[in-house]
């Protein structure tokens, strides 16, 4: 089992950065991938971007690319989604999710352990 917690979910104004974190605890070893996803109301959960969990690398969303960034620390089980130049359309509950099998991962389905989720709000 791996249990995960997402922190630093705030209201902000567009334009502003913000960094989301996502703990990890339980059967950390197992991760091989990491992920971020969204959902705004009466919209479904979309895939933001994932990391590869021993290698670092990273894959993005059309979206989000060139503005959101993804990173771990691995010592610390923990990962990272640096949000800049946030626009209103980036307001969601932020998600972080673990895979145990494969990267890239970018469907829902794909990933078993998720968070409770940590709100965004970003006024224009």
């Amino acid at each position: 089992q791996v249990q995960l917690v997402e922190s630093g979910g705030a209201l902000m104004q567009a334009g502003d950065s913000l960094r989301l974190s996502c703990a990890a605890s339980g059967r950390t070893f197992s991760i091989y991938t990491m992920a971020w996803f969204r959902q705004a109301p009466g919209k479904e959960r979309e895939f933001v971007g994932c990391i590869s969990w021993q290698s670092a690398a990273t894959y993005y969303a059309d979206s989000v690319k060139g503005r959101f960034t993804i990173s771990r620390d691995y010592a610390k089980d923990t990962a990272y989604l640096q949000m800049n130049s946030l626009k209103p359309e980036d307001t969601a509950v932020y998600y972080c999710a673990a895979d145990l099998n494969s990267f890239p991962r970018t469907s829902v389905s794909e990933y078993q352990y998720w968070g409770q989720g940590t709100q965004v709000t970003v006024s224009s």
